[in-house]
């Protein structure tokens, strides 16, 4: 019964929250600055993505045994949602944010939130062991490398790809309340069976899904980077504790996560920086409509990716899923090139 009443209770009270923002963000004058970017529409509540952090974190701290790995988590989404509320608000510079992320990859890490073996249908047992070379700490115990370079490289790459995939308002959202359903169904699977991180993506997709009501076009608040880095992080999160199913994550995340490698590919062989944008290589979404397509159709794809090769994934074998990455793979090519300009 927990895993239908605690998500409605954490939906109910993130859609409230979002209700009064309507206001009192407009008398807190937190609002958007479209006239920067030649738009004429009305300002709206910035950044609400706020919002699903407080959200999470008083249900999160209810929830979870308080221990050193919950500790990680709960400051680590804290410094993570303080330093990019303050990137929205007043803009930081893009090094300082990225230490930031490492950061906090790093402390998630660092406080036991890991993987130590990544299943490879290609090797003659299945596993690559990432827990063979360990770093002492006298604060945090023995650390293991690979497992460390990894996790720290998953969590900043799902982090980063929501972020920049957050072109359209309500993309981030619908792909985020996806993403923790698929989660949530595949830790109540007999492979993974844990139900109470079941319990914790069937509360984030509340969460996410209350958001969307909100950011869905035509769109009345925008969550900014707050919650597009939070989304991503949670993710990659759970992805870590329902035993390193990063081939399931792949798939339901898969449209950016491909959109990111594609773009940057497109930008390195014009010899442009791969973390600065121009008007030619811009992500699928910003192609999409600039192909005619619909805020709410560029949605629609994302969503219909996402829900297929993500539900799929939950009965594929290993080898299966690596196929499919690789279909999802040829897709997003095939959508590069129809929306190319001529």
């Amino acid at each position: 019964m927990n895993l239908v009443i605690i998500p409605a209770i954490a939906f109910t009270i993130c859609a409230l929250l979002h209700r009064v923002a309507l206001t009192d963000f407009v008398k807190l004058k937190l609002l958007d600055n479209p006239e920067k970017y030649g738009m004429t529409r009305r300002k709206l509540p910035y950044p609400t993505g706020i919002l699903s952090v407080l959200t999470f974190l008083v249900i999160f701290a209810y929830l979870a045994p308080w221990t050193i790995q919950s500790a990680g988590i709960f400051g680590s989404i804290f410094i993570l949602a303080l330093v990019s509320f303050i990137d929205d608000r007043r803009g930081l510079d893009p090094k300082l944010r990225l230490f930031m992320q490492a950061l906090v990859a790093f402390l998630i890490f660092a406080t036991g939130s890991r993987v130590y073996t990544l299943t490879n249908p290609l090797l003659a047992d299945g596993l690559i062991n990432l827990d063979t070379i360990d770093i002492p700490s006298s604060l945090f115990g023995p650390l293991p490398l690979l497992s460390g370079i990894f996790t720290i490289f998953w969590l900043m790459l799902c982090m980063n790809a929501l972020n920049w995939f957050d072109g359209i308002p309500g993309q981030v959202s619908t792909l985020s309340t996806i993403g923790f359903l698929v989660i949530g169904l595949l830790s109540l699977s007999e492979r993974v069976g844990q139900t109470e991180l079941a319990l914790i993506a069937f509360v984030l997709a509340g969460i996410s899904f209350a958001g969307l009501l909100f950011d869905f076009p035509p769109n009345k608040v925008l969550m900014g980077d707050t919650g597009a880095m939070f989304f991503g992080l949670m993710l990659g999160v759970l992805t870590l504790y329902t035993g390193g199913k990063v081939a399931t994550a792949f798939l339901v995340l898969g449209v950016p996560l491909i959109d990111v490698f594609l773009v940057i590919i497109r930008r390195l062989s014009k010899g442009v920086n791969p973390m600065r944008g121009n008007a030619t290589d811009e992500h699928l979404h910003h192609r999409l409509l600039s192909k005619g397509w619909s805020e709410r159709k560029v949605i629609l794809l994302t969503a219909g990716l996402g829900t297929l090769f993500g539900v799929s994934a939950l009965f594929l074998s290993s080898t299966e899923k690596l196929i499919a990455a690789g279909v999802l793979l040829l897709v997003m090519i095939g959508l590069g090139i129809y929306s190319r300009k001529v």
